[in-house]
């Protein structure tokens, strides 16, 4: 089995060395919780908090003046013969929202400007500075505190300054001041500036010369940095990741910009030693009706290309590497969207060596794509363009996809009070693709030669009509539903040089009958003292589609559906529009559902079926009638010539509002064998821990394949072990264990914490996993891929670390991570 380089994504806090003596910034300490508006929970403690308290902004001690006046408090005073006056004991001026409180203030003759003397607090709409001295401007919004401590109550966030100065309405600067929102006595982190100024109004901070210090150690220097105070946008640097593989670094530095409120964008030069530098970039806007993102990288100099790549690749060292994505969507009218999608690559292995990311979430195609779309009461029309780059180097030309060029459907539907109704289904497409082969479908691919199979051989179009004709009776105690509906299919082929004697014009009509009907039972039912409503559902199915000759039809966008619950009642056999399956076949089943009495909720859903064939499958995606597989591959002649299916059970069992069990069961009572189960236990607690336990088999052959390479050449059975535990309201565990136990090989192993404190949260997560590399026929050529991932957030200034929290949600079903947020 390989091997790949293990890789690491973590933080990029750097300990800088260049920070001098003078850009050594000293506020002065911080004063006790009881002075910041601290108050400690109680047995009002709401469920989850994280912080031990919260900020508290007590009520003005003098009522609002007229506008333009100063509202006065004090135990005495003192009026000098110029006209000075000296307010002393407990003292209180109040002009608009600000109050000031003072032992002793002095207001000069003027009237213009108030000097008090320590310990003085300021009050301004949740904003607390308390420090030694202070002057105010009565006529401005000037102010100056020194030895300065400041509380923003809403925001969150406290900090201590040498000096504090309001220099217009919510603007205030600091010197030589500190910023964090850790609660009052924690020092876990902190911003510390020669001279920050923080703009309230617009919502974000900045500070030259600032370093972060995490317990009082600097951690990191910036000459310059902007931060937010709130959860509005704002321009400026996001943090940086560091990434190491092998003996390589990979550093990115995004710069966001906030370009107006409906637009925005995030520049983002990542340094690759070994490769250079690849600059990436991602445009998003937002329009009244529409919507949309332009992302992409450029590498002009990839020293690394012909390194890595595959045999039979074309890269070679110093290649020029790109992606892009467009995307846009809208409406004209509610009936009336479009979308747009373009999406491309300078090569296939383009987001193999780029493109890795924590979850391994594989980018194997980039889409192609315009849509045009009307939903009206009876129509629905839509018109598209579609395509995609496939994404393998090198790139087999067996692989390429058909790209529809264009594809026109036209569906309506018509109903009558009676029950009967006429459906109308139509669809134009002209399916392209450009491959290179010889008159025989040869090609040159991997140091041998392949074939283009005949059926995927032409480009051309396909017009697909499907009628239908139903009556739909439906009442409390049952239903039945008679439909006849038809399937014609014509194309118009060109093979080009392929050499062929397959018609270019073929076409075919097919019959698609059946009758669905089944019976309603219902009674009372009392269960550990709970009132429930049981029911008990019969059904019966029969489908009927004769055998027609395809054999001349080409294979655009088809593939055989495996067997399963809801085959028992479908009359089609294939996806896509090129083939019709011959079926003659009648269905029986019963199902029995559990409805809570009060809120008609579904607790418990069982139910059981199996199929009888009359006749042998001959369609297949050979389309001849006339031949059945070949006995050699005994599975699928197997299910071309059985008598019956096997028989299908599912259970769904709400046990309590915290456990729930799925059930899957099919199982050949000819062969007395099971096909395929999944079994699967859920446990979702209010607190939100969660467990899932599943477990997964399934037959080799079971899940028709079309290319040898996606045929699994043997018996599949994994065991799936996930969990998230809420230890505390701060503190997950998470994991998931996945094990292959037919090839004895864990398949998947992670394991994780994620603390969310007040203000900082952390992410601490290991995985490895197993990459099948597109072949399910074997495991000789799956690499095993490992990362560590770190991510570390100082709640109102940013974080450390990319997201991985998608990742996370699939696969731990049921798993809800607490957002890093505010405090």
């Amino acid at each position: 089995m390989g091997k790949r380089p293990s890789w690491t994504a973590v933080a990029g806090l750097v300990t800088s060395s260049v920070m001098a003596s003078p850009l050594q910034a000293a506020p002065p300490e911080s004063l006790p919780a009881a002075q910041l508006d601290w108050r400690p929970w109680g047995e009002d403690r709401p469920a989850g908090a994280l912080c031990r308290g919260r900020y508290v902004m007590p009520d003005y001690r003098l009522a609002a003046p007229p506008a333009g006046r100063v509202a006065s408090e004090a135990d005495s005073g003192q009026y000098g013969a110029d006209g000075e006056t000296l307010l002393s004991g407990e003292v209180v001026l109040r002009r608009a929202d600000t109050q000031l409180e003072a032992p002793r203030v002095r207001l000069p003759a003027s009237r213009e400007r108030v000097f008090a003397e320590g310990p003085v607090a300021l009050r301004d709409r949740n904003l607390l500075v308390r420090g030694e001295a202070a002057e105010f401007s009565l006529e401005s919004d000037d102010a100056r505190i020194d030895t300065a401590h400041y509380v923003a109550h809403e925001q969150r966030l406290r900090g201590d300054a040498v000096r504090l100065a309001r220099v217009a309405e919510d603007r205030y600067r600091l010197t030589e001041a500190s910023f964090t929102t850790c609660e009052p006595g924690s020092d876990l982190w902190r911003l510390v500036g020669n001279d920050i100024l923080l703009d309230r109004q617009r919502g974000y901070g900045t500070a030259t010369h600032a370093r972060l210090e995490v317990g009082k150690v600097p951690v990191f220097y910036w000459p310059w940095v902007r931060f937010p105070l709130d959860d509005r946008r704002q321009t400026g640097f996001l943090w940086p990741t560091l990434g190491f593989s092998g003996d390589s670094v990979d550093y990115a530095q995004p710069f966001y910009w906030n370009i107006a409120p409906n637009q925005d964008a995030t520049l983002t030069p990542r340094w690759i030693s070994n490769r250079g530098l690849l600059l990436g970039a991602e445009y998003r806007y937002l329009l009244p009706g529409d919507a949309g993102t332009l992302e992409g990288a450029y590498i002009a100099d990839d020293r690394q290309a012909g390194e890595e790549a595959s045999a039979g690749s074309e890269l070679e060292n110093g290649d020029a590497r790109w992606y892009i994505d467009a995307r846009h969507a809208g409406r004209f009218d509610p009936r009336t969207r479009y979308q747009l999608r373009y999406g491309a690559a300078s090569d296939g292995a383009y987001f193999d060596d780029f493109g890795l990311t924590f979850g391994e979430q594989d980018t194997d195609s980039l889409a192609r794509l315009a849509r045009l779309d009307y939903r009206g009461d009876v129509w629905r029309l839509e018109a598209r363009a579609q395509g995609y780059q496939k994404l393998d180097d090198p790139l087999d030309e067996g692989d390429k996809p058909f790209y529809r060029l264009p594809s026109l459907t036209a569906n309506a539907r018509w109903r009558q009070d009676s029950g009967f109704y006429q459906e109308w289904g139509s669809n134009l497409t002209y399916f392209w693709r450009d491959i290179e082969g010889d008159e025989n479908g040869l090609y040159d691919f991997a140091g041998g030669q392949r074939r283009i199979p005949i059926r995927e051989a032409a480009n051309g179009s396909r017009l697909r009509l499907t009628p239908a004709t139903g009556w739909r009776f439906d009442d409390t105690w049952g239903f039945v539903e008679p439909r006849l509906a038809l399937a014609h299919i014509a194309y118009d082929l060109d093979y080009g040089t392929r050499d062929t004697d397959r018609p270019e014009g073929p076409s075919q009509t097919v019959p698609i009958a059946s009758l669905d009907g089944g019976l309603v039972f219902e009674r009372d039912l009392a269960l550990g003292g709970d009132a429930f409503r049981q029911t008990l559902e019969p059904r019966l199915n029969y489908a009927y589609v004769p055998a027609r000759d395809q054999s001349d039809f080409p294979d655009f966008d088809t593939s055989e559906r495996a067997f399963s619950w809801h085959q028992l009642w479908s009359p089609y056999r294939f996806t896509g529009g090129d083939r019709v399956g011959d079926l003659n076949r009648f269905s029986y089943g019963t199902e029995s559902r559990l409805l809570e009495d009060a809120t008609g909720r579904e607790r418990l859903s069982l139910g059981v079926g199996q199929a009888v064939y009359f006749e042998d499958r001959t369609i297949d995606l050979a389309g001849d009638p006339d031949t059945l597989p070949s006995e050699q591959n005994f599975p699928r002649f197997y299910d071309a010539t059985r008598d019956r299916s096997p028989w299908v059970t599912r259970l769904d069992w709400r046990v309590t509002d915290h456990w729930r069990t799925r059930w899957e069961w099919l199982y050949d009572d000819h062969l007395s064998r099971t096909e395929r189960t999944s079994l699967g236990l859920q446990y979702r607690a209010d607190a939100g821990h969660v467990l899932n336990l599943g477990y997964n088999w399934e037959l080799e052959g079971f899940s028709p394949a079309e290319d040898a390479e996606d045929a699994r050449g043997y018996d599949r059975e994994d065991y799936d072990l996930s969990f998230a535990i809420k230890a505390t309201p701060r503190l997950d565990v998470i994991g998931r264990v996945l094990y292959d136990n037919t090839n004895d090989r864990m398949l998947e192993q992670l394991a994780g914490v994620q603390w969310n404190d007040c203000c900082y949260g952390l992410q601490l997560v290991w995985r490895e996993w197993i990459d099948d590399e597109d072949t399910a026929n074997t495991i000789d050529d799956d690499t095993t891929d490992r990362g560590f991932f770190l991510r570390f957030v100082f709640k109102g200034l940013g974080g450390v670390g990319g997201e991985a929290d998608t990742h996370f949600r699939e696969a731990i079903p049921g798993y809800r991570s607490t957002a890093f947020g505010r405090p």
